[in-house]
């Protein structure tokens, strides 16, 4: 049996390193996750209640079109229910996108540094990538806007990116949008929104109504912790999320992730208390910090990525073994660490053990 040619090189997407592998490897109690930037604050009660007052209906299919949640979801946003299309998390309709429009000899565009599956999805379906280089850790809009031709289908804006957690402003993303060819599909992706209040940070759901050729990704993962139900979505031009959804699977939504997410989103209360609990955590983080002489990327969402100045798989290595599990081995940024914000306690841990490697390098030389 033979696969696609192209796909016989891809690589397996990498999650964070899960806790149970950490404990068993190096015989850990104790283990502290900031690797894969979930809620620390888990899911809201009532979300949790109404997931759990659905297993007893597992043996009943989904709705497969989630018509209670996307009427709730399009009264929040604002927009028409057929704008909206849902997934196993955002990163499922990624794969409806790439599935939908990229064929063989189309090109798509995204930053050298970004989600990896966008240039996963694409490089499935054969499509040309090209990659343009971050710009201090942002996405460069005018370069990207540059490598356009007839033959582009996507661009790809992770908005905060990940992983240096860096955005692009509404200035410059609505000059962008009113350069780029009608025939352009631009995905804007911001699963971390909720995290921000920055002025200065674009609500992409508000440009949609002024382009036609924007969608705009969101998720349930992030802020609202509902990251193992697996629940996410799209939201654009009627016409766009009709083409993405003639290649939705059936039923690829639970019953539970549909029920818990209706309740999350409901939910302002505990979406408030995890967005100042985030800020908290970030602001402790940047200056720890700074006190330790650490450079780092401005940060909006509940992550940041920072400089420990050393290989980062060195100090990867060295903080797993003191039951911190952070992410590294970023192909342009071979010193840099990327860690979720987690809560108080987790944070101070976090700072406690990284001096201690700097440290123990600094003794080592």
């Amino acid at each position: 049996m033979q696969p696609k040619t192209n796909i016989v090189h891809l690589p397996v997407y990498q999650p964070g390193k899960p806790v149970e592998d950490v404990k068993r490897e190096l015989g850990l109690n104790e283990i502290i996750k900031l690797a894969s930037n979930e809620n620390p604050f888990g899911l809201s009660e009532k979300a949790k209640a109404a997931a759990i007052q659905e297993i007893g209906n597992s043996n009943i299919y989904p709705d497969g079109a989630s018509v209670e949640l996307t009427a709730a979801l399009a009264a929040e946003l604002g927009v028409e229910t057929n704008q909206i299309i849902f997934g196993t998390g955002s990163s499922d309709i990624i794969l409806m996108l790439a599935r939908a429009f990229l064929v063989p000899g189309d090109e798509t565009i995204m930053a050298d540094e970004t989600f990896s599956q966008y240039k996963h999805n694409a490089e499935v379906e054969n499509a040309t990538i090209i990659e343009v280089p971050l710009k201090e850790g942002k996405h460069d809009l005018p370069a990207m806007l540059s490598k356009v031709n007839e033959r582009t289908k996507i661009i790809w804006i992770c908005n905060p990116n990940n992983p240096t957690g860096t955005i692009v402003t509404l200035p410059e993303l609505s000059a962008f949008l009113e350069q780029v060819p009608s025939h352009v599909l631009v995905v804007l992706d911001e699963a971390y929104c909720e995290y921000i209040s920055d002025p200065n940070f674009p609500d992409g759901i508000q440009l949609l109504s002024n382009h036609n050729n924007l969608v705009v990704l969101r998720t349930f993962s992030k802020i609202y912790g509902l990251a193992a139900l697996r629940i996410g979505y799209g939201v654009g031009h009627a016409d766009v999320i009709r083409f993405i959804n003639q290649v939705r699977e059936p039923f690829n939504t639970s019953r539970a992730a549909q029920a818990a997410a209706k309740e999350a989103l409901a939910d302002k209360e505990f979406i408030t208390y995890c967005r100042e609990q985030n800020k908290q955590g970030l602001q402790y983080l940047t200056a720890q910090f700074d006190r330790l002489g650490l450079s780092y990327y401005p940060a909006y969402g509940n992550f940041i990525m920072f400089d420990a100045k050393r290989p980062s798989p060195e100090v990867f290595d060295a903080l797993l073994r003191r039951g911190i599990i952070s992410r590294s081995r970023w192909k342009h940024y071979p010193t840099y660490i990327r860690i979720s914000i987690g809560t108080k306690e987790q944070n101070e841990k976090f700072i406690a053990a990284l001096e201690d490697v700097l440290q123990e390098a600094m003794v080592q030389g």
